[in-house]
């Protein structure tokens, strides 16, 4: 049943990249579109590189940041499955990378996979509530109404409900009939001990100064998001202003939470192309550096993540290989 739930899943959003690809397809000029990015220049994407670099470090950071509380972890190892992940988001559906990533830290580490997962589903809700604060402020300032206006609506509402969410975990004990649901999930100890270290890597939200520090660096992330985007725009042509390179790097970063095919193909172009046409950049420019920014982003995390991939898979082998046993000099 979970094999064909997956299969399910996947074919739901291959559909949808499909889609998204025949509606881009309709409304952009492609052959424009395609003499736009062979006139890309160098220098602007060799910006963009550096910027997805440092977006990159910054996250990782923040990851060790937020595990601070639950254990010791170091920044090597924290960049290296943030990698591993999303190098399994790029070629699997349904962000599953997130699973596969903390799989990954937790043989390098040694702490619960379970803990590490909390840990990043307060990493999810933070991105989230600072991307729709930095849409909510662009729509403000550049007045865009219409269907993006609507959408960003859409992701404070679900922001809201996945704090909500979050302050529900971890007072959950406290909550009346908690002494019954605890007593009930005993029935499977696994079960059990699942939510309890889900629930203390969720804890650290109540750490004030992680929870700080882990705002700043994503704050330095999100900048990073948006200087990228604006960096793509002029390897272009493109001038665009700080606001709509920011509601470009929010609304983009928005609609790859609709399922898709493995690397968000087809949404995060359609999304690049309708949010660009909202603030008056022509959508054949639009496509073209959305192409680029994305595709850049997908070989340094495939590249990275597949190093990293092999790297750990070569020191776990040496950990694990057997003792030589001395000769004997008999």
């Amino acid at each position: 049943m979970r094999y064909r739930g997956g299969l399910g899943r996947a074919a739901l959003g291959i559909a949808i990249s499909a889609v998204a690809l025949f509606l881009v397809a309709r409304s952009v000029d492609i052959p424009a579109a395609w003499d736009a990015m062979r006139g890309a220049q160098p220098g602007w994407l060799a910006l963009l590189i550096a910027f997805i670099g440092i977006d990159l470090l910054a996250r990782a950071l923040r990851w060790k940041v937020l595990l601070s509380p639950v254990g010791r972890v170091r920044y090597g190892d924290s960049l290296a499955s943030l990698l591993v992940g999303y190098l399994a988001n790029n070629v699997l559906p349904a962000r599953l990378g997130e699973v596969v990533r903390s799989h990954d830290l937790g043989e390098r580490s040694g702490l619960s996979k379970s803990t590490i997962l909390g840990t990043i589903v307060v990493e999810r809700v933070m991105d989230t509530l600072v991307v729709v604060v930095i849409a909510a402020f662009a729509i403000f300032v550049l007045s865009v109404r219409g269907i993006v206006a609507s959408a960003v609506l859409v992701g404070l509402a679900v922001t809201a409900l996945l704090v909500v969410a979050i302050a529900i975990g971890l007072i959950a004990h406290r909550l009346p009939g908690a002494d019954r649901a605890s007593a009930f999930l005993n029935r499977w100890p696994r079960v059990h001990g699942l939510l309890v270290r889900l629930r203390a890597g969720l804890a650290v939200a109540r750490d004030v100064r992680v929870m700080a520090a882990s705002l700043g660096l994503t704050m330095v992330s999100w900048s990073c998001a948006v200087l990228g985007f604006a960096v793509a725009a002029q390897s272009v042509g493109v001038e665009p202003t700080m606001g709509q390179a920011a509601l470009l790097a929010a609304g983009v970063n928005l609609a790859t939470a609709v399922p898709a095919a493995p690397g968000y193909v087809g949404t995060f172009e359609l999304a690049a192309v309708t949010i660009a046409a909202s603030v008056g950049i022509d959508r054949e420019s639009a496509l073209a550096f959305a192409v680029l920014l994305h595709a850049m982003s997908l070989l340094i995390t495939s590249l990275g993540g597949a190093v990293a991939l092999l790297a750990g898979g070569r020191r776990r082998a040496q950990n694990e290989a057997p003792m030589a046993e001395p000769r004997s000099h008999a």
